[in-house]
């Protein structure tokens, strides 16, 4: 068994071996939608995206004629699979997926032909079925790659990376948080924001011209009344009060929405802190990236692939505070986090290692709470309840070691070397030599 094992893993770092990986992976998830592709069906979220894309069609376009709840860039990925007819939605949306998944495969890897990325690329393919629930059914499935191939071009093709930011922001705004870090620490970050502003321009003329320019930033305010959900960290007190059967607490169904919420004594004030925190939270994460490039600068170390590294850990410091202080909460942040630790292990495998096992407990707790433990947490169960608990714990303590890894990276000029930091088995900062 060991003979096999060390002979399959030495063939999955050839082109061959990562090729028949990539398409096994999709081939899984072609399988186990067919039944639904046979009948012209859609399942996730894309019900409501064939039903937007169509509506399009008909000339009703959301953004252009309607304030809507995603960035205007999101009707590229949902209209598109629309080429072969609303019965094959589901088909092309998949096709369209796994063409995202390879950039994100190349990109990893240089086209194929840097051997250093092919464990990374692997991971990536991992999340894909950790997360299969969501990382095939959300347009976190477009915005993942172009994440993950923004970081990798981020040193050397700032305008591409900045470009790429930029598409991924206009489809969900989660990709802004690289843009942030990028523009802190990089020495090319000209180009980043030229790529970023091309882009944007580009969309936001197009928007105005349809006569859509009051609606442009609508995403941004049209779910702002929305309730604590019941994923979302800050909702742990009122789901377990819940359970504990404490008089105003429960989980509710926003019918309008679609989503669960928590409510109880305190939920509103909740609600409105978390939506303090995260900017406070975002400046204070930005004042470490630009300690840490400080120290970097005056210790001698502010190479192009230092800036690379510490714009990934500041970029998965960013994502995860969009996910800790979120009073939304739902199983695709995650593939917020997984593409940043994807690329970290391409460029710096060693202070990554431990995070990518750490991200891949988050990808099977998330997927244990949805879709498999879902209506059960809805019921107030304590078993669900405990696994949700442990997935936001998770986080947290992901969010926790980033910021920790930042703070020691700015914490001295006189250490020539990047100080990788990586989680032991407790959870704790571990300094690698």
């Amino acid at each position: 068994m060991a003979a096999i094992s060390q002979r399959l893993g030495v063939w999955g770092m050839t082109r061959r071996g990562l090729l028949v990986g990539f398409a096994a992976v999709h081939v899984v998830h072609l399988i186990g939608l067919l039944h639904v592709i046979l009948f012209g069906g859609t399942q996730g979220d894309l019900p409501l995206y064939r039903l937007w894309a169509m509506q399009a069609l008909h000339g009703h376009w959301p953004v252009i004629d309607d304030p809507w709840v995603y960035p205007v860039g999101a009707l590229a990925p949902i209209v598109a699979p629309m080429i072969a007819g609303a019965f094959n939605y589901q088909l092309i949306w998949l096709v369209l997926v796994a063409c995202a998944n390879l950039l994100a495969i190349l990109a990893l890897t240089g086209g194929l032909q840097r051997p250093s990325g092919y464990p990374a690329a692997w991971y990536w393919l991992l999340i894909q079925i950790l997360l299969a629930p969501v990382s095939m059914l959300r347009l976190e499935a477009f915005t993942a790659p172009l994440a993950i191939a923004a970081l990798v071009y981020v040193a050397r093709r700032p305008v591409v990376s900045g470009a790429l930011i930029a598409a991924g922001a206009w489809i969900k705004v989660w990709p802004a948080a690289l843009a942030a870090a990028a523009v802190v620490v990089s020495s090319r970050r000209r180009g980043v924001i030229l790529g970023g502003l091309s882009v944007s321009a580009v969309i936001a003329v197009t928007v105005v011209a349809f006569g859509g320019g009051a609606n442009l930033f609508s995403f941004m305010t049209v779910q702002g009344d929305r309730s604590v959900q019941l994923e979302a960290p800050v909702a742990t007190p009122w789901v377990w009060a819940t359970i504990l059967g404490i008089p105003g607490s429960e989980i509710r169904n926003n019918v309008e929405l679609a989503t669960r919420e928590v409510t109880g004594p305190g939920e509103q004030l909740a609600g409105q802190l978390v939506g303090i925190a995260m900017p406070v939270a975002f400046a204070l994460i930005m004042l470490l990236l630009w300690r840490a490039r400080r120290a970097a600068a005056a210790g001698g170390r502010l190479t192009p692939r230092f800036e690379q590294r510490l714009i990934v850990r500041g970029s998965f410091a960013l994502a995860a505070a969009l996910i800790v202080f979120n009073k939304v909460g739902s199983p695709q942040y995650m593939l917020w986090l997984a593409p940043i630790v994807a690329v970290g292990l391409a460029v710096e495998p060693e202070a990554w290692r431990s995070i990518a096992w750490w991200m891949a407990g988050v990808s099977v707790a998330t997927t244990l709470v949805f879709p498999i433990l879902y209506m059960p947490l809805v019921d107030a169960n304590p078993i669900a309840a405990s696994v949700l608990l442990a997935r936001n714990a998770m986080v947290v303590g992901l969010f926790a070691v980033s910021i920790s890894s930042l703070w020691r990276m700015g914490a001295s000029r006189r250490t020539r070397a990047l100080p990788p930091a990586s989680l032991t088995a407790t959870g704790a900062v571990a300094t690698q030599s």
